[in-house]
């Protein structure tokens, strides 16, 4: 009886918080146009600064983030809080550098501001490979990160009698439906909003986790309330606790020359031109709000150890955990996080918890959705396939392209089971596109005589070097252990370095000049108090690595 009571307040509280999110989102585009381009895709330019906060933080943390990064610092230490904390700094030069740039030229994709500078083939390339980069392989990940956390917590496979690969399959079949729909039918506006709300259930949900974690390890090891579980993390291993790992580190640990390196350059992609993250930015009302959401999202994701990598250390310490994990094998990293939840939350709470994970998985997932849709109707569909499409035919087009995508990144999703851990599985092949993508559009800004052909010769590039780099495998010099070379040192060398060879082709194999034209899309009239916000969101990023280092608790 006590497990069907259970069971009943989890479907409760999970429903409600599920149709409040559907309900609120519903409410607040009612009366908004999704029949013209903008409308739709762009939410009408009228986002403002704390709406883009929340939609930033809810694009970019997912199932996969929760998942990835806390069985990652489960795996090693507290390294991997180098994601979230590292943002701050690119995020300011997203407020700061790049989107001035944007709104200024009134950019809807990333792709069209690369046809204006570079011509039509430019554009259609990149849309291409960044719309089948979403389709197989972002989404199917968002996917089968959430399925897991959802199989680990409700034991659907014992439920239904299944393995657990057929298990993550109907989980993924109906977290891509729902998804589907606000990102088909809803429009950016309706992403945003339910993101906004997800945000914030998510943050109260996942700050719950490390202290419902820390009472439980204190009450394993005969302590006496939270603090006691914290005073044992920092008493067992203070090492543990380091997110400074030595330059030869191997995956998933971070090296610390990466940390404002390749890292760097990571995050400058992802924040300052992925689309799926900078669309957000796109639709703001003014540079002003813009500005804000980019900057409140860094001090957001400062926040993010407390639930995206401290409860992997919990979960490392706290008995009983081990043991399961043990069964799971070399799947293990994507397993640790779920298994704590699973341990530690009351079951009364656990029907908001699976709500807000839901929600997150919801949100990266129609996120990226309704970007590959904006990308492949704006992009391709519309500039080389019928030009002359009106806006309603584009809005069409979108969501039956959008319905395609959702539907292949269903049938792939459970596969990544057999691709090892999610975070570096994701990260690592998305390399292949972030460099170019990057340095084309900072040719936009940095130099103005760039030959057009200057993106297909990078691209190129770096698809060779950086396969080449895969495919060997090197390992790192003048260690025994012969651990591979990280991934990311491989973008601390090739960034500046095809940055060198555009700054070559603009000097001596110069083009025609190129200027930036203010079209005068929103107002950008800057945030009046951004330098002090800013020099506090960098002194608390600072700080947080000092805590996390052998100058702080981890010495």
């Amino acid at each position: 009886m006590n497990f069907f009571h259970s069971l009943a307040w989890t479907g409760i509280s999970f429903l409600l918080f599920t149709v409040m999110v559907a309900v609120v989102s519903s409410w607040k585009t009612r009366g908004d146009n999704l029949e013209t381009a903008e409308g739709y895709f762009l939410a009408g330019r009228g986002l403002p600064g704390v709406v883009i906060a929340g939609s930033l933080l809810l694009t970019n943390l997912s199932a996969e983030q929760l998942v990835g990064l806390n069985g990652q610092s489960w795996k090693t230490n507290m390294g991997p809080i180098a994601w979230e904390v590292g943002s701050m700094f690119t995020l300011l030069v997203l407020a700061y550098f790049f989107l001035p740039k944007y709104l200024k030229m009134g950019a809807m994709t990333i792709p069209s501001l690369m046809e204006e500078r570079y011509g039509k083939g430019t554009k259609t390339m990149f849309s291409l490979v960044i719309v089948v980069m979403y389709s197989i392989l972002n989404l199917p990940v968002i996917l089968y990160s959430g399925a897991v956390v959802f199989e680990q917590i409700f034991d659907i496979s014992g439920m239904l009698g299944t393995s657990k690969f057929v298990a993550v399959a109907v989980l993924c079949v109906v977290v891509g439906i729902v998804g589907g729909c606000y990102a088909i039918f809803g429009g950016l506006k309706a992403v945003a909003v339910s993101d906004t709300i997800n945000g914030i259930g998510l943050i109260i949900g996942g700050l719950m986790i490390p202290f419902l974690g820390f009472a439980a390890l204190s009450a394993a090891t005969g302590g006496d309330g939270i603090l006691d579980g914290v005073r044992y993390i920092i008493e067992a291993d203070p090492a543990k606790l380091n997110a400074i790992n030595a330059w030869n580190a191997p995956e998933p640990e971070v090296p610390w020359p990466l940390l404002i390196t390749g890292m760097f350059f990571n995050n400058l992609y992802w924040w300052c031109t992925n689309q799926s993250f900078v669309q957000r930015s796109l639709a703001a009302k003014s540079l002003k709000e813009g500005q804000k959401g980019a900057i409140f999202c860094g001090f957001l994701k400062c926040l993010g150890p407390l639930f995206l990598v401290v409860p992997g250390i919990i979960a490392f310490y706290l008995p009983g955990i081990q043991e399961q994990l043990a069964a799971v094998g070399d799947k293990a990293i994507d397993f640790a996080y779920p298994a704590l939840i699973a341990a530690i939350v009351p079951k009364p709470v656990m029907g908001f918890f699976a709500a807000v994970m839901f929600g997150a998985i919801l949100s990266s997932f129609n996120s990226v959705l309704n970007s590959a849709s904006t990308m492949f109707t704006l992009d391709l569909y519309r500039s080389s396939i019928n030009p002359g499409a009106s806006d309603t035919k584009c809005v069409r087009v979108g969501k039956i392209y959008g319905t395609i995508a959702g539907c292949v990144s269903i049938v792939i999703a459970p596969f990544v089971m057999y691709a090892g851990g999610i975070t570096t599985f994701l990260n690592s092949m998305s390399q292949f596109v972030s460099l170019p993508v990057l340095c084309t559009i900072l040719g936009v800004f940095l130099f103005k005589r760039l030959p057009k052909y200057t993106p297909k010769v990078i691209t190129v590039f770096h698809v060779l070097c950086y396969g080449a780099f895969l495919l060997f495998k090197p390992n790192y010099p003048f260690t025994p252990a012969g651990n591979p070379i990280h991934y990311l040192y491989a973008m601390a060398v090739l960034f500046p370095v095809e940055l060198a060879i555009m700054w070559w082709l603009n000097k001596y194999r110069p083009g025609e000049e190129y200027a930036i034209r203010d079209v005068g899309a929103v107002d950008l009239t800057p945030w009046k108090y951004r330098h002090v916000v800013s020099i506090v969101g960098i002194l608390l990023a600072v700080g947080i690595y000092v805590l996390f280092s052998p100058l702080g608790i981890a010495a």
